[in-house]
């Protein structure tokens, strides 16, 4: 199994089955939603193709979204670590404040041409609840968000962004009350509702058609970045680490996509997962703790789960990152060996957090965090010629009463 040159990774799929590698992905989904799958994914299928469409969204992008974000090197931290380069992507400058609005501008864009009045989309940082609003918004599409109790508590801000744009948030009050609820109440809704609604995933999650949909989506981030590195250096330098959050895996993704094809020796990709609270066995990092794989919101993916199969309860402090399961496409990375990963504390992402408000103009939320952790730990160790850059997707304001909560303080 290896990745194969000059086709999309999106695409590296059985055309049959939809599967990564033989193993991840697919479309596990019940009989009544496989004309609306198919239906979106030719639709898909076409509108990627299309000069016109393509045209629109780079429009919407540049002008909506704000691209490029920044990428700048972090020279405090730099000099304070030692050894490697620290750089950022900071996709938080992005409209709304985080990488999440690409994949609902292209999902909203993608509802027009489908004649659709109605999306509905899932949340767990809130994130993709308020980027989602703010596109309907946009638009002129009606909004449900769906989001656990759990998370609806511990991120307000965003929450009362998605009211203020008009959408209704739909709270879920099953299982662990947080993301991965959210996914599964929102497709049972679309189950019912599919013939005047589009249903937005809000990662590389899912079936099919969405993990293409979001990567696809969030590649925006890579595009960017590598037009500013040649920029910057001058051309591709010889030792570069890409650090990035993986929950769902649609940031991270998105960060590596455009260097897939380079040897890793020379652009590796590191993935930071959940470890969850130091003294807890709960984590959401299926990835790094060797998890087996299992079906979960219709995908085949390495997923926590107990002896019997049964899906297990994640802790993490970032509600972006607390989901069992992970992106097919990071499954399949992982296989390849083409992206390592590894997890980082609660208490690790913390510590990092105040480390880089400390020397830094820069206010990285939860999930970020935990790659700027990793990113602390290595930097020394490496050489001065070597990049490590540190995706910093999304932006802290959410997560202020949890940071006043933890630390003491907020850096506004």
């Amino acid at each position: 199994m290896k990745i194969k040159k000059n086709i999309p990774l999106i695409d590296q799929h059985d055309k049959k089955t939809g599967l990564w590698g033989g193993k991840f992905g697919g479309s596990y989904i019940p009989e009544t939603l496989k004309k609306p799958v198919e239906d979106l994914t030719n639709l898909f299928e076409k509108l990627r193709k299309d000069k016109n469409f393509i045209k629109e969204r780079d429009y919407y992008f540049e002008n909506w979204v704000g691209s490029p974000t920044s990428f700048v090197k972090l020279k405090n931290l730099t000099k304070h670590l030692g050894g490697a380069q620290i750089w950022t992507k900071v996709v938080s400058e992005a409209n709304g404040g985080a990488h999440k609005i690409y994949n609902a501008t292209v999902h909203c864009l993608i509802a027009k041409r489908a004649g659709k009045k109605f999306i509905v989309g899932d949340t767990g940082a809130g994130y993709a609840g308020k980027m989602l609003s703010m596109a309907a918004k946009k638009f002129g599409l009606k909004c449900k968000i769906f989001m656990g109790v759990k998370d609806i508590k511990r991120q307000k801000p965003n929450c009362d962004a998605m009211k203020k744009n008009g959408a209704e948030i739909v709270p879920v009050y099953t299982g662990s009350q947080t993301l991965v609820d959210a996914v599964s109440e929102c497709m049972r809704y679309w189950v019912s509702n599919c013939d005047t609604t589009h249903m937005c995933v809000g990662s590389t999650v899912g079936p099919n058609i969405f993990v293409k949909i979001c990567g696809w989506s969030t590649s925006q981030i890579s595009r960017e970045l590598i037009i500013q590195i040649k920029k910057e250096f001058g051309k591709i330098p010889k030792k570069i680490k890409l650090l990035n959050c993986v929950g769902g895996g649609s940031s991270s993704f998105g960060f590596w996509n455009e260097f897939m094809h380079y040897n890793k020796k020379q652009i590796e990709f590191v993935g930071v997962e959940a470890g969850g609270p130091k003294k807890s066995k709960k984590h959401a990092a299926p990835l790094t703790y060797g998890s087996k794989i299992g079906i979960l919101h219709g995908a085949a993916q390495y997923v926590n789960q107990n002896k019997e199969g049964q899906i297990e309860e994640t802790e993490s402090i970032s509600a972006g990152l607390d989901y069992p399961g992970v992106s097919p496409l990071h499954c399949f990375l992982k296989d390849t060996k083409r992206a390592r990963y590894t997890a980082a504390t609660d208490e690790e992402a913390l510590s990092a957090y105040q480390l880089v408000t400390k020397y830094e103009n820069l206010n990285p939320s939860l999930e970020p965090s935990h790659a700027f952790a990793e990113a602390i730990k290595i930097a020394p160790k490496l050489s001065k010629d070597t990049i490590v850059c540190v995706c910093s997707c999304g932006d802290a304001y959410k997560d202020k009463h949890i940071l006043k909560k933890r630390l003491g303080k907020y850096k506004s």
